[in-house]
């Protein structure tokens, strides 16, 4: 097997605004960690620790031959020739105080291997024995590390966990590939699915095929749709690493795409967007195949006049989230994204609503709290995005103007985002107030938060592995911005370990140890095609004819009790965002372990 051999250059830095030389920094340590290494590409960090303050930074990396891609989310990446690569800080993260230290994780893709030839921070010259280089050549420490490709089919998990999460971060995706809507790819992995619902339209017939069916029903709902793939972006852009390493970027890049390109069909207007294909009562009296549907599946939208700033915030965020992910591998689309976030930003705030009041059928599923976490979400996702100051100053006078926002949230959620803005914020700004916040949710849901004897942090009934998966996500992307980074990471470790054995069986279908084999889920319970199907299966004992791979069920209760019944829609429900949290946890724990 290949093995890539990376040359780390250990170099001075100083204050980008006075002279170099007389600054006289060094960097006290920067290593090029490398997670993983597949085909023909790898993924890796470059770590650096700044001794003095400074306002701004500049990296730039030479490869010893061109890549065909390059991908970083923690900072401004530019190349002439696809060798030497510049990385600008980015707004929320140019001021670095003395000893503070900061992780660049990047993807290269090439078409055969290659290897880093030098780094530079701010071109200043290199240190040695922790002195600033005088004037004369530079003095250069180099360290070189190895890593083996990996078999592209390999399933062997990393080293220092018990459980096998490459994998689960595979069998998650096909879950999501198999809950799709509308017309399915040539490259369809889900064999037991077809089209279906090939007739959703909107009021004045526009399409709106596409996007993603919430549960084991068919109603596409779209707050739960669009929190789900706003949170699913977020993993992908943080742990990036985690994906690459498993051989799966591109699939979530897939999952997150077939969401959106459904939100741009969605909105139709700039203060017009459909938020719910399906009537759920009337689906919901349906037990079978999405591809056999011949009920009237209804469209509603919000507008101006019957506004739902929860919804439009969040498909907002989602979009904005998406517009990072793409910006380096599909510029275009990740520029059609930003612009209908922006739109339905706009939309949101300026006509303020409860969506359940413009679509009260979706009200009786997904009720809406209220829409001041997802107006400051979607604004902080745009700053994120733009890196324009008044998305920022938006935010933060969400956090003014929405006093539930500065409280200690009691979970994450579709409904809940604000322990996810309060994070986002800390990520964007560093200050003390939003580390506070983070920190006070995390010692919370670590410490004080109930639990089942086993373990399980428990929350709610409905659900309770969702709610074990967001706390997890959210806890290590605190810890990856260096808030309790190991109480933290082992806390999720903890509770993802649970979801996956620690509990006594895994509660993932498809994987592990006696997994769920009933999960309430028409179309998997269902046979093959043209065999009939019905509500004898729904209530038969018999497992489901098709694996639902991937799929995280709702889980036991405060006790850790649990039965595999498909009519138990509490525990053995599926649904888009009880895996969203999950599978960036998964994500997580790749990428920081």
């Amino acid at each position: 097997m290949a093995g890539v051999w990376l040359s780390l250059l250990l170099l001075s830095i100083g204050n980008s605004n006075i002279v170099v030389r007389a600054a006289g920094a060094c960097v006290q340590s920067g290593v090029i960690n490398e997670k993983s290494v597949w085909n023909q590409g790898m993924s890796a960090n470059l770590n650096i620790k700044f001794p003095s303050a400074v306002n701004s930074w500049r990296v730039t990396m030479t490869f010893d031959r061109a890549l065909t891609n390059f991908e970083t989310w923690s900072a401004t990446p530019s190349t002439s020739n696809n060798v030497v690569y510049t990385l600008d800080n980015l707004p929320y993260n140019g001021n670095q105080p003395a000893g503070a230290s900061l992780s660049i994780a990047f993807n290269a893709h090439f078409a055969s291997k290659a290897e880093v030839t030098s780094v530079k921070l701010n071109g200043v010259e290199q240190c040695r024995g922790g002195r600033a280089g005088g004037g004369g050549a530079a003095a250069t420490t180099t360290t070189t590390t190895t890593t083996t490709t990996p078999s592209a089919s390999s399933n062997n998990p990393p080293s220092s966990l018990p459980y096998n999460y490459q994998e689960v971060l595979r069998k998650s995706l096909l879950f999501y590939e198999a809950q799709r809507s509308g017309r399915l790819p040539s490259n369809n992995r889900i064999p037991w699915r077809g089209d279906s619902a090939m007739n959703d339209r909107g009021k004045n017939g526009e399409d709106l095929t596409g996007g993603y069916y919430d549960a084991g029903d068919r109603v596409k709902f779209g707050l739960p749709m669009a929190a789900s793939i706003t949170v699913l972006a977020w993993g992908a852009i943080d742990f990036a690493n985690g994906y690459a390493g498993a051989g799966q970027s591109k699939y979530v890049k897939q999952a997150v795409k077939w969401g959106t390109d459904y939100f741009i069909k969605a909105h139709v207007g700039s203060t017009e967007l459909y938020g719910q294909c399906g009537n759920g009562d009337t689906d919901h009296a349906y037990w079978g195949r999405a591809e056999d549907m011949t009920m009237n599946r209804p469209c509603y939208k919000i507008m101006a006049s019957k506004p739902g700033s929860d919804l439009a915030g969040e498909t907002a965020a989602a979009l904005a989230a998406a517009s990072i992910l793409f910006k380096t591998s599909n510029p275009s689309y990740s520029a059609t994204c930003l612009q209908h976030a922006k739109q339905l930003f706009q939309f949101a705030d300026r006509h303020r609503g409860k969506y359940q009041d413009a679509i009260p059928n979706a009200g009786k599923f997904y009720s809406s709290s209220g829409y001041g976490d997802e107006l400051a979400w979607a604004a902080a996702w745009l700053y994120r995005a733009t890196n324009d100051q008044t998305y920022l100053n938006k935010a933060k006078g969400f956090f003014q103007e929405f006093s539930d926002l500065r409280g200690r949230p009691s979970e994450f959620s579709w409904n809940s985002k604000h322990a996810g803005v309060q994070l986002l914020m800390h990520q964007l700004t560093g200050e003390s107030s939003y580390r506070s916040m983070v920190t006070q949710f995390c010692d919370w849901v670590r410490n004080n938060a109930p639990r089942s004897p086993k373990g399980m942090v428990y929350l709610n009934q409905w659900g309770s592995l969702r709610h074990v998966g967001n706390v997890a996500f959210i806890c290590l992307v605190a810890a990856k911005n260096g808030l309790k980074s190991n109480a933290y990471e082992n806390f999720a470790i903890q509770q993802l370990n649970y979801i996956l054995g620690d509990g006594g069986r895994s509660y993932v279908v498809g994987f592990g140890k006696n997994p769920p084999v009933r999960p309430h889920h028409a179309g998997a319970s269902c046979p093959d095609a043209p065999a009939p199907c019905g509500w004898d299966q729904l209530h038969t004992s018999e497992p489901n004819p098709h694996v639902l791979y991937g799929a995280l069920v709702g889980g036991p209760d405060q006790y850790d009790a649990y039965e595999d019944k498909r009519s138990d829609y509490v525990k053995n429900e599926v649904a888009l965002d009880y895996n969203a949290g999950f599978q960036s946890a998964i994500a997580g724990v790749l990428s920081l372990e």
